[in-house]
């Protein structure tokens, strides 16, 4: 049985911390996928054809990474696309809380799948997309915050 996983989130934009978690997820995984999931209580500053590009451009050369847009419960994008694996990052404390709480709402919506929490290195804990567009928002500089792909269409 292969093990793919589903490392969902809005990725608006996608930062080098998410890269972090993608990184070192990959060796744990035979595919990972980069679930783009929509949010009817966000407004995304960037769409996601864009988001989706950033990614594709990011990954196109491994195999191993695929990106897909979802709308609804994230188990029935993992139903989809195969995956047993649900992968979220950690920065801080309070994000394993909430995180934790939406793992067992999963767990017990599909048994088959199980949430793997990989915590950031020290250096992304206050890269967050929410902060990254404010940065944006306000005029200031974000590259340090971002990937090549998006730093050069910002």
């Amino acid at each position: 049985m292969q093990r793919i996983a589903l490392f969902p989130g809005t990725f608006d934009p996608i930062t080098i911390g998410h890269l972090d978690i993608i990184h070192r997820a990959l060796p744990l995984f035979d595919r990972l996928v980069i679930g783009i999931g929509r949010n009817a209580n966000k407004t995304a500053m960037f769409s996601e054809e864009q988001r989706m590009k950033w990614i594709r451009e990011i990954f196109g050369e491994n195999p191993k990474v695929k990106v897909e847009v979802y709308e609804g419960l994230t188990v029935e994008c993992c139903r989809k696309v195969g995956a047993n694996f649900i992968v979220r990052g950690i920065r801080y404390v309070n994000d394993f809380e909430y995180e934790k709480a939406i793992a067992d709402m999963n767990r017990s919506l599909d048994r088959d799948i199980e949430t793997v929490f990989l915590t950031c290195l020290p250096q992304y804990t206050s890269v967050a997309s929410t902060l990254v567009r404010d940065v944006i928002r306000n005029g200031g500089d974000a590259r340090q915050f971002l990937p090549e792909a998006v730093s050069k269409d910002i």
